[in-house]
This record gives structure tokens, sequence and C-alpha cells, in this order.
């Protein structure tokens, strides 16, 4: 059976979105990131990266939510657009995972995380106005659409949501009102059974709460590393 590490934060959640919606049998690993859980030698031989999510799909590893989500589509058939839309499909996927995802984390680093002692003016207002950017270039893109590819609900659109549905936690309460476009989507596939089941599969588990010194030091060693 296939094996699914995670936790319940956007880039694993929008993988268990694709399980859930595809009906594939798979055995959730929980892997707690506050603890450290990421680091242990058995999991570096799953990811060497110490990130969740990754697969091992009998003995195939895959690991990095978008790689896992073509590779699920590609292997299921399921939710991935037509062949001649594969153009479109990873440019947008790709923008998801090279824009999107990596803004938003570091958005949400400086706003809630960095150092209040430290002054992180440029940083913050960086990531903030580029995780604005690129949702402003989704909403113009969604105007007129129902879906991200195509008419059919994809890979794109659970990619897109893992990390949009959190808007007001990384650019503030009135975030939605930005992008009605974005909300639009995220509605609508928050609507959906899957999804529900998606968001409560961390509840299953017991992860760490406290984003006490353990949990700083282990999703954050940059804090007791200097390199530059």
């Amino acid at each position: 059976m296939l094996k699914f590490y995670f936790n319940g934060s956007p880039n694993p959640t929008k993988v268990a979105l694709y399980l859930e919606e595809s009906g594939l049998a798979f055995e959730p690993v929980k892997i707690d990131t506050r603890k450290g859980e990421q680091f242990t030698p058995d999991y570096l031989k799953i990811n060497p990266n110490g990130k969740v999510p990754a697969i091992d799909d009998n003995g195939t590893i895959v690991f990095d939510s978008n790689a896992i989500l073509l590779y699920l589509a590609e292997k299921t058939g399921k939710f991935l657009p037509a062949a001649s839309l594969r153009g479109e499909t990873l440019s947008w996927l790709m923008f998801v995972a090279t824009g999107v995802g990596p803004y938003s984390g570091q958005a949400v680093h400086f706003k809630h995380f960095a150092p209040k002692d430290q002054n992180h003016d440029y940083a913050h207002n960086r990531y903030q106005y580029e995780t604005d950017r690129h949702y402003r270039i989704l909403d113009a893109h969604l105007e007129g659409r129902r879906y991200m590819v195509g008419d059919s609900y994809s890979i794109v659109d659970m990619a897109l949501w893992g990390w949009a549905r959190m808007l007001p936690f990384k650019l503030g309460d009135d975030a939605f009102a930005r992008y009605p476009n974005v909300k639009r989507l995220v509605d609508e596939i928050s609507a959906r059974p899957a999804a529900a089941r998606a968001i409560a599969l961390k509840d299953k588990f017991t992860f760490k709460a406290e984003m006490d010194d353990e949990a700083r030091a282990n999703m954050f060693k940059h804090m007791t590393t200097k390199v530059a």
C-alpha cells in the first residue's frame, strides 16, 4: 500500500486532497516536524531534503508535493488535464511550485514566526508584496474561468488550494476580498467531501501544538546555525 508521509501544513494537505479525491488506498504516516521527526535517518532515506510530504508507492519514492501530484495523476489518469493542455498544465503547476508556495511560506514566516526583537521590515514587505503579486496573477487568470487549466478540476487546482485556503493567515483577514476569483475556486474545492477529509486527516494523530524552543530549533535551523 502507498505510504503517505505528512503533517497538516499546506503542501501535504494538497496531496491528501488528491489521495482522497482519487480513492487511492494509502497508509498515512505522521511526521511531526515540530519534534524534528523529519530529520530521522529513516525519513531522510525517503526525503533527503527533510521536508513533508513524501510518498513510498511500493518502492517508488517521490517527494515534493507538486511532483507527487503529477506522479499520481499520471499513474491513475485522474485529475490530469488533456494531453493537448500539457504545456499549460506544467506552467501553472510550476508557477505554484516555484512561486506561490515559496513566497507564501516566507510571507508566513516573517509575518508570524521571525523573532520580534529584530527589524524584518524589508523581508516582511518583500514577501508580502511577492505573495500578493502572485495572487493577483492567479486572480486575473481565473477571471471568466472555473478552473486553472481547461474546463475540469485538476491537480493544478489542488496545488493552488493547498496554499490559497490559508490566504488570511498569510496576507491578513481581508485577503480574500482582494482576490474574488481565487476565493471562488477555494470555496468550491473546500466544499468537496474529499477536501474535508484531507483537512481532517491530521486530527487522527497527535502533533506537537506548541511553537516552543524545541519546535523553533527543528523548524527554523537557521536560527541556531550562522552561515552568512
